[in-house]
């Protein structure tokens, strides 16, 4: 699996904690940033929650790993887009649950409120249960086939209330597009000149 890890600029000194947190599980860890704060632009939630959102939809990624300080807001950044479903975990219990009912493909992490003592173990304890479960299973068993029936269903539902990301490129506001592409290493993660979808390439090609 291709996971990519994002944190916004408040969290920034938690990015370390987190790459080492998922390391040696067999995934491959792309660190788009913030890898350190305050040395490069800053990112806020606003474009942390874009560029989660562009390396799902453009394939370059199969999962995100995000956050702020609470979490709340890299949550809802990301989940205004098509094709990414984004639990807010907090306790390996809650990652436990939300890979088998929610299936999901992206979480936000509280990486300021609640840290405390022993806060990277608890972010490897999550990482422990996240990705032990089989995804979109469903639980408990006797309720694996209505949940795994409302999973399939919010995809619908996703792809319907949603433009498509390529269509929403141009509309959002171009400084939180450029700022965000801009980040030293978007550009070589994403690869624009290869991204599948041909109106998904046009539309990024256009900021580099």
């Amino acid at each position: 699996m291709k996971i990519a890890v994002l944190n916004e600029t408040s969290a920034g000194d938690r990015n370390p904690n987190v790459i080492a947190a998922l390391e040696g599980r067999g995934h491959e860890i792309i660190n788009a940033g913030m890898r350190k704060n305050g040395t490069d632009s800053d990112l806020t939630y606003i474009h942390t929650g874009f560029l989660a959102a562009l390396l799902l939809n453009a394939g370059r990624v199969d999962f995100v790993v995000g956050g702020c300080g609470t979490g709340q807001g890299f949550l809802n950044s990301v989940m205004q887009y098509p094709n990414v479903f984004c639990g807010l975990i907090a306790s390996p219990v809650e990652a436990w649950l939300f890979g088998q009912i929610n299936g999901g493909n992206c979480v936000s992490l509280p990486m300021l409120y609640g840290y405390g003592w022993a806060g990277d173990v608890n972010f490897r304890f999550i990482f422990d249960r996240l990705f032990e479960v089989e995804f979109g299973i469903g639980y408990p068993a006797h309720r694996q086939e209505s949940q795994r029936a409302s999973r399939a269903t919010l995809l619908d539902i996703s792809r319907a209330s949603h433009k498509s990301f390529a269509d929403l490129v141009p509309l959002l506001p171009g400084t939180i597009v450029k700022t965000a592409l801009g980040f030293p290493g978007i550009k070589e993660i994403l690869d624009p000149g290869t991204i599948a979808d041909a109106k998904l390439r046009t539309a990024i090609g256009s900021f580099f």
